[in-house]
């Protein structure tokens, strides 16, 4: 089977996910500014959720451009990673709701670290499936990038009970190392298109 199905399935999930992650931000009853204060953790939470979606998504896209068939191991591990994704919308709000308490900072760090790991699995089974000498193993190489995410989220869980300003200046830094386009793939999956 092509990679356009489950691209597309995995585009309504995300879908999904970020509609409930945004039907979660309630409105205020009042219309004074004030009104909005308690609200900050709560959107806080929700941006850094949509960025890490929108991270997911655009990598998603380029890892599937360079797939030329998928596998039941490939579709495996597809769900193993929308799982984890899927509990994303759970873990903002709790977080948001309580003001990055410990406890539900720790969790946040938890999930985002199970979904990193979940990526680098979808990756690995996909290399698999392609050879070694795939567009998709050539552009990723050691990955670095992903084994240091990972390894900033191991880190920010404990410090979400430490310090939590730590814990949450480690997941921003992760989105930012992604923000940053990765055209490892982009670059090579064009050259292939030629």
């Amino acid at each position: 089977m092509g990679p356009d199905r489950l691209k597309a399935f995995t585009d309504g999930v995300l879908a999904i996910i970020i509609t409930i992650m945004v039907l979660e931000l309630r409105v205020p009853h009042d219309a004074a500014l004030a009104s909005v204060r308690p609200l900050v953790p709560v959107v806080l939470s929700y941006a850094l959720s949509f960025v890490y979606l929108m991270i997911y998504w655009n990598n998603h896209h380029h890892l599937l451009h360079v797939t030329r068939r998928v596998t039941g191991g490939i579709l495996w591990a597809n769900a193993h990673l929308l799982f984890w994704l899927s509990l994303v919308p759970f873990v903002t709000a709790w977080m948001g709701e309580n003001h990055f308490a410990p406890v539900t900072m720790a969790a946040y760090g938890v999930i985002l670290f199970l979904a990193g790991v979940a990526y680098l699995v979808l990756q690995r089974v996909i290399i698999i499936s392609q050879g070694p000498e795939s567009v998709l193993a050539a552009a990723v190489g050691r990955d670095i990038k992903g084994k240091v995410s990972a390894l900033l989220y191991a880190l920010a869980i404990p410090a979400a009970f430490i310090r939590p300003w730590i814990a949450s200046m480690l997941f921003v830094s992760v989105a930012m190392i992604w923000l940053i386009p990765d055209r490892r793939i982009e670059h090579l999956g064009t050259q292939t298109d030629r």
